[in-house]
């Protein structure tokens, strides 16, 4: 090998080393759990409340078109029929594929215990800890759940940055990738690195050129190259659960559209189509088949828009699952009408479904926890047990 493959090569460890630990805080951090067995599951979390009624589209039901007159769409001005009642935005056009080979739902009308306080901060603290309450339980239901695994053996912690988040907290440990978004070296790193490399020309040469280069999560990806950074963190996850890992969780941000959200929905909804994609094109395709994804919100959007063309926090949401080996390609739950007397206190869709319940059936399914584990310990004073609809529909 000569002396420019050699620095290439070098120059090259630096930078895909800066990229892949770049890519996670701009998502949050990404938390892993080991866990026995070959089946997988994978939370994604979307902070800010993601507008499940604007995803996915109950453009069957007349009143829908009323309550959001430039945000409603109908299959003539674009949207993706799905089933005769529900169509897909086509910012998530991508996700099609999948639909059709039976391989993603859609869980319409989900939402925690939480209700009426509508802050993001409290409802994603019951959306993670699995209670009824805001600070009902200090831990996470994720985490919860390792110790109701059957035959739990191995168990293995790093924190890198900072804690993991709120729904892998707990006694159990997890391992945490939550990295730095300022790569730079300080001084006293750089003189060692220089010390180091000070007797061997090829990598004092691409030390050199890799202190020079700005590693700042901004320079490596920057707005317009978010997608990139989602599948940085989604290709990441899915390697972990190539290794001893079975479980993995992220977040998604951006879904808090206020104003303008025809606009403001397209990057999220890009985001969420490319982690799911991503993780389905990474994975082996008897570990995809042995994987499930499921992503969830802390509370849904009102079901009016408001006057800057957007919604405001609300209750009754959407949950999306994935996953190689599910029965899919259809819209779960119960759809309670938007008729003004179906609406929950007049503004929001109401709740027919509990994320927890969702949550439980996949924990179930993936890792056959007991039902009792799951009502008690998992999610404390949840109605669960073997005859649940979300059993039945995957």
């Amino acid at each position: 090998m000569g002396m420019d493959d050699t620095m290439a090569l070098s120059r090259r460890a630096f930078l895909t080393s800066a990229c892949c630990v770049a890519a996670a805080p701009l998502m949050t951090s990404m938390t892993l759990a080991a866990a026995p067995g070959d089946k997988r599951l994978i939370t994604i979390i979307l902070r800010g409340a993601m507008d499940g009624l604007h995803l996915v589209q109950p453009y069957g039901d007349k009143a829908f078109a009323l309550y959001r007159p430039t945000l409603a769409a109908t299959p003539d001005s674009g949207l993706i029929d799905l089933d005769g009642f529900y169509g897909l935005n086509p910012d998530a056009r991508a996700l099609l594929p999948l639909w059709k080979r039976g391989e993603l739902s859609f869980v319409q009308s989900v939402s925690t215990p939480y209700r009426d306080a509508r802050s993001h901060f409290d409802g994603q603290d019951v959306l993670e800890n699995g209670g009824v309450r805001v600070g009902e339980e200090k831990t996470g239901w994720l985490n919860r759940a390792l110790s109701a695994i059957p035959s739990v053996h191995s168990r293995k912690a790093i924190d890198v940055n900072t804690s993991a988040e709120l729904v892998l907290s707990g006694d159990n440990d997890v391992e945490v990738w939550s990295p730095r978004t300022d790569l730079a070296m300080k001084s006293d790193e750089k003189s060692f690195f220089e010390r180091l490399y000070r007797n061997d020309p090829q990598f004092a040469a691409a030390m050199a050129d890799a202190a020079d280069t700005d590693f700042s999560a901004d320079a490596v990806y920057g707005d317009e190259k978010r997608g990139a950074r989602t599948a940085d963190v989604a290709r990441l996850a899915a390697g972990m659960l190539m290794l001893d890992y079975r479980i993995a969780s992220f977040s998604i941000t951006g879904w808090d559209t206020h104003a303008g959200q025809a606009a403001a929905f397209k990057a999220p909804a890009a985001d969420l189509a490319t982690a799911i994609l991503t993780i389905r094109d990474t994975l082996p395709h008897a570990v995809w088949k042995d994987t499930i994804i499921v992503a969830v919100t802390e509370f849904g959007r009102t079901v009016r828009e408001n006057g800057s063309f957007g919604t405001d926090h609300g209750t009754g949401g959407l949950a999306v699952i994935a996953g190689g080996g599910i029965d899919g390609g259809k819209v779960i739950g119960t759809w309670p009408g938007l008729s003004e007397a179906n609406l929950l206190n007049g503004r929001d869709l109401m709740p027919t479904g509990d994320v927890r319940a969702l949550a439980a059936a996949m924990l179930f399914r993936q890792f056959d926890i007991a039902p009792e584990s799951l009502t008690n310990a998992v999610f404390p004073g949840l109605d669960f047990d073997r005859s649940s609809i979300y059993l039945k529909s995957v």
